[in-house]
């Protein structure tokens, strides 16, 4: 089923992503939110310290890029729960693709109705992940401006999708709230089948859900590369596109 409930997609399915996200989150050249969720597991026989946590239970890891459909686009399964979010997004083969350049992905273009600069087109995530001109992640620190907590607002409200997605992968599949009593392999098996029987429910069915995420807070990482300065230059241009009549919203600064 994975061909069909979790396919490629080509430039004009990404296009049509981003709208459905400037639709449901007010973030435009948005494409998907990414997120890693800790799958708990009972301790395994060999290699046991490997997959203790810093929430101090037995896991492996399922990464996802989700779109605003609650669908996941792509996941990655089966890494130690000792791992951190950004070194498992970084070994993962969507990562990989991503730096190759090889997802056929929209060209940066300005946003309609903005007199402004281009824009690529974009990936959300938390702290955890590295900045760079395709992967956005909120600004830190405690003396931030206004611009930059509209952006962060902004940006949380994106990322709820994926939040949201693994809420209703666990609720629907209820072995993910208890430790699954398999070897870690067979769990990779069983969270790869759930993520593409997720996908075909929300086609077949979709589903009501009442969106009440709450966001952790993941210590503050930096990556020295190449593409960090070009990064910091989308998120300052996102955050000025935020605050100007053409992106604002009505309420956004009783949110902050």
């Amino acid at each position: 089923m994975k061909a069909s409930c979790m396919p490629e997609l080509t430039k004009k399915d990404w296009i049509q992503v981003a709208e459905v996200y400037k639709k449901k989150a007010n973030f435009p050249h948005c494409l998907k939110a990414i997120d890693g969720k800790h799958i708990q597991i009972r301790k395994p026989s060999n290699k046991g310290s490997e997959y203790f946590n810093y929430k101090n239970y037995f896991s492996i890891v399922l990464m996802a890029v989700v779109d605003a459909n609650y669908k996941f686009l792509a996941v990655d399964i089966g890494v130690y729960g000792k791992g951190s979010d950004s070194v498992v997004f970084q070994d993962s083969n969507f990562y990989q693709r991503l730096q190759r350049d090889e997802l056929d992905l929209p060209q940066a273009s300005v946003i309609d109705g903005y007199n402004g600069p281009v824009f690529p087109y974009v990936f959300l995530a938390d702290e955890a992940f590295p900045l760079s001109d395709r992967i956005m992640r909120p600004y830190g620190g405690s003396n931030l401006s206004v611009d930059q907590r509209i952006y962060n607002y902004r940006l949380s409200r994106g990322r709820r999708f994926v939040e949201c997605a693994f809420g209703i992968l666990a609720n629907k599949w209820r072995l993910f709230h208890t430790p699954i009593t398999l070897e870690p392999e067979n769990v990779t098996h069983v969270v790869k089948a759930a993520c593409v029987l997720h996908n075909f429910i929300r086609v077949r069915d979709g589903v009501h859900f009442e969106d009440a995420t709450s966001y952790q807070d993941f210590h503050d990482v930096e990556f020295t590369n190449g593409t960090q300065r070009l990064g910091r230059t989308v998120r300052d241009n996102f955050a000025t596109y935020f605050m100007s009549p053409e992106g604002e919203l009505p309420w956004q600064m009783s949110k902050i």
